[in-house]
């Protein structure tokens, strides 16, 4: 049986783990093509190696756009054009007011606001009518954590572009929407907070728990397929409720 997005090809930024990686899995499931991105060759000749024949990696920063035209140059080339988007490359290298240094802030707001943002607007050419464009967010962006001004601020920037380029749906011809996760068992939370990560979600996520990457997952095949083809300018939290709490 075919999947539901067989034949589809794909560009998923920041997919050398984690939830990145997780939609990258799900898609090809689906029967996908895709392309996907890292900064780290090893970490992405993994990912596509574990991904299989229907994967290719291509490196990449989203914050060098020279890194981006490049990219998209590999897929005009390997496939022609793009059915799906999904910008998920982020990165949260932050403090709390009184610990911010430049370098981390001009970094932080490079690959997460500055990236995304021309993640999408160099894709423009090759994205097909009716093309789902899907911009990771967070649940930072409504409830921001005190240890991440930054990082939540950049993740409610990413909402207020997608609300703005939804407006834009009727000539631009394609949909676009946030994916906001909550709490996620991911190597970048589990490497900052080991076991607190758990005790956390226990205390504040209504439904008391972490979330697992594959369910991300789900929310984003959902938003990438024809299911969701009345729906842009949204933004899902998938978040176990965090956000409402």
């Amino acid at each position: 049986m075919s999947g539901v997005l067989q034949e589809k090809v794909a560009v998923i930024t920041g997919a050398t783990s984690g939830i990145g990686l997780a939609v990258a899995r799900r898609f090809v499931e689906e029967g996908a093509r895709v392309f996907v991105t890292g900064r780290d060759p090893e970490r992405l000749a993994a990912a596509v190696w574990e991904l299989g024949p229907a994967a290719t990696g291509v490196r990449s920063d989203v914050s060098v756009l020279a890194d981006l035209d490049a990219l998209y140059a590999r897929v005009r080339e390997e496939a022609g054009r793009i059915d799906v988007l999904v910008a998920n490359a982020g990165i949260a290298a932050d403090a709390a007011l009184g610990g911010h240094t430049e370098a981390n802030v001009d970094l932080t707001l490079a690959v997460n606001v500055k990236g995304t943002l021309f993640t999408v607007q160099k894709a423009l050419p090759l994205l097909v009518e009716n093309a789902s464009v899907l911009v990771i967010g967070s649940s930072n962006s409504m409830r921001p954590n005190e240890q991440l001004e930054v990082y939540s601020a950049s993740k409610a920037a990413l909402s207020n572009l997608v609300h703005n380029w939804a407006r834009q749906s009727r000539e631009r011809r394609f949909r676009v929407n946030v994916l906001s996760p909550g709490p996620t068992r991911t190597p970048g939370l589990l490497g900052v907070a080991g076991a607190e990560a758990d005790r956390f979600a226990e205390a504040v996520v209504p439904l008391g728990r972490l979330a697992d990457v594959g369910e991300i997952a789900e929310a984003a095949l959902f938003l990438a397929s024809d299911a969701a083809s009345f729906v842009t300018g949204a933004e899902l939290f998938a978040d176990g409720g965090y956000t409402r709490a």
